[in-house]
């Protein structure tokens, strides 16, 4: 059991912090319908990084290089928020996938030019089982400004966030608020993804999100579902790769997964067993 404790207590504190803000941000991204915000942030981040590498000679996790992806972060979101409030004929969510594949294409193309830099290995796959509490502390720190910032500002993002175009003709500064959110979200996304990789990070953010709106829209009733579901995964998918010396990464999110698939079907016989009692008392 100590020997448990000491190789997954502090990948399981980061997976508890990054459910936690994750599971929040996601409730937004389902409703601006921005699924793929946080591989198109972190991709460009990426370029950030790896720009770093090339002109400073910057490493992994250095100020120079978090500088960068920072940068580079809040320029796409400036970005975003300009082009879904000046441009109706695009939908916001294909401008993050044109983005994203230009970022990727640059990606590589840095790479080529940077070899031995290994950003893009460590994006996709993370190191949550080599978490250490510097990391933890560091990460802590980040994520509760952001959640301190999304408190503060709860209201016109909340607004913005349950419907865009009504929010527009209240009067509100609406490119404004779509940048400190997608600004917001890049840091955190950043963030996450140097411990737990893309696939993991992605995870987090949709699929709480998603298994809540199958049970409730109140705001209040989502987090905390959303919160739930990311505890049971990572502890099942922590435990799992653990025993079964499986990919940590992986196995958290494949008990995400698994975790909305039966949530979805329990809503469904719920949904059956409904239609049967109201037909029953029917004469």
């Amino acid at each position: 059991m100590l020997q448990l404790i000491q190789m997954l207590g502090l990948p399981f504190l980061a997976c508890i912090m990054m459910g936690a803000i994750l599971g929040y941000s996601g409730i937004h991204v389902l409703k601006r319908e921005v699924i793929f915000i946080d591989i198109a942030l972190a991709q460009i981040a990426a370029v950030g990084s790896i720009v770093a590498h090339l002109a400073f000679d910057a490493e992994e996790g250095t100020l120079p290089a978090y500088t960068f992806s920072f940068g580079c972060v809040l320029s796409i979101a400036a970005f975003y928020a300009l082009v879904r409030s000046r441009i109706v004929q695009i939908s916001i969510e294909a401008v993050i996938g044109i983005s994203y594949a230009i970022a990727a294409a640059s990606a590589l193309f840095l790479i080529g030019i940077a070899p031995g830099h290994t950003h893009m290995e460590e994006m996709l796959s993370g190191s949550l089982l080599w978490t250490g509490l510097p990391e933890i502390i560091g990460s802590l720190i980040v994520f509760c400004a952001i959640g301190f910032c999304f408190y503060i500002f709860r209201k016109p993002l909340l607004r913005i966030s349950e419907d865009y175009h009504r929010a527009l003709a209240g009067g509100m500064k609406v490119v404004r608020w779509d940048f400190l959110f997608y600004a917001l979200v890049g840091v955190v996304i950043t963030v996450a993804v140097r411990i737990a990789g893309v696939v993991v990070v992605f995870a987090f953010l949709i699929i709480p999100a998603t298994t809540s709106a199958l049970f409730s829209s109140r705001w209040g009733v989502r987090m905390l579902i959303s919160w739930i579901t990311a505890v049971i995964a990572s502890i099942a998918g922590l435990l799992f790769g653990y025993y079964l010396d499986f990919s940590l990464g992986p196995a958290i999110a494949m008990f995400l997964g698994a975790s909305l698939t039966f949530a979805a079907i329990f809503r469904q016989l719920r949904i059956i067993r409904s239609v049967g009692v109201i037909e029953e008392d029917i004469p």
